[in-house]
């Protein structure tokens, strides 16, 4: 039988291929647009021989789902800002990048709703998850539209869609790239991505085995940037009061080391796309589901359930 994160893994292949002429001509032109940006970020992260501090772990959400699906544009059907992530990791005690790791990003689309969770809305009156929170889940802020229960309470899905979740493995610099667009909000959080960082196993038909999540985090995006949005379509219909970076309940206010982007985009016109890029800091050797509290130290190693 095929399991069915192989049969998402097919199904989100087959919807890459099926693209329009129009878009793909679009993203070409992107692409064109944008290689010479992403050469420079890249160049600029490489060149750093600077030692980072380690990257802040932080909670993972109820709307993780590990589905696995190896691609590089996340965004199927959705619409808003394009958005470019360039990512990279690199060993917090050596400085060196961590090649075929493998990097994973999930995060809502424009109106503040997450794929797999459709039927929940955005936390404004679109529905909460069915049910009680899952037994034993800790108390804590909330990570998603009607979060059921904590860092460690997961939702049921509600579907079976995929768009704006992928892994990537990384390249012998530790970079990945990923074409995805600009988050929208929902209640009780600021504009973010969630991701982890898996070290030590490998890529295989059905997604990737082995090895441990040395990381699991989030990135976030600049005030100056968010608001920017507000006005640009499809954004301007997200009728939720938004949460402001520095009233995140979440987010550390460390700025790089807590996932703040570095951002590239034309501050007069926002709507053209946006590069977004960081550089995460890792324990290679280490296990950080994301099942703590938020901003509060990771589990110990030997209690933490293998990936």
């Amino acid at each position: 039988m095929v399991s069915r994160r192989r049969m998402l893994l097919l199904g989100g292949a087959v919807g890459a291929v099926a693209i329009s002429g129009a878009a793909a001509a679009n993203a070409a032109g992107r692409n064109t647009a944008d290689a010479g940006i992403l050469d420079s970020v890249k160049t600029a992260a490489s060149a750093s021989s600077t030692c980072m501090s380690l990257t802040t772990e932080q909670m993972e959400g109820p709307y993780y789902i590990d589905y696995e699906l190896f691609r590089k544009d996340v965004v199927e059907d959705r619409t808003g800002i394009p958005l470019i992530l360039v990512l990279r990791v690199v060993d917090s005690v050596t400085c060196r990048p961590i090649r075929n790791s493998a990097i994973e990003i999930w995060h809502c689309d424009a109106s503040g709703v997450y794929s797999g969770y459709t039927q929940n809305g955005n936390g404004g009156g679109g529905g909460t998850p069915p049910g009680p929170p899952p037994t034993g889940a800790p108390t804590a802020p909330p990570d998603g539209p009607g979060s059921p229960g904590g860092p460690g309470g997961h939702a049921t899905p509600t579907d079976d869609l995929t768009w704006l979740r992928g892994i990537q493995m990384t390249d012998a610099q530790g970079f990945v790239t990923f074409r995805t667009v600009f988050p929208g909000w929902y209640a009780g959080r600021a504009v973010h991505v969630h991701t982890k960082v898996h070290t030590g196993g490998s890529r295989t038909p059905d997604g990737y085995t082995g090895g441990r999540t040395c990381h699991t985090g989030q990135f976030y995006f600049s005030e100056e940037a968010v608001k920017a949005t507000e006005n640009t379509e499809p954004y301007s219909a997200n009728t939720i009061t938004r949460m402001p970076l520095d009233n995140d309940s979440i987010y550390p206010g460390t700025g790089t080391q807590g996932g703040l982007l570095n951002l590239n985009y034309d501050k007069k016109h926002i709507e053209r796309g946006v590069i977004g890029n960081i550089t995460m800091a890792v324990d290679p050797n280490a296990t950080n589901d994301g099942q703590g509290t938020p901003g509060g130290p990771p589990p110990p190693a030997s209690s933490a359930p293998t990936p």
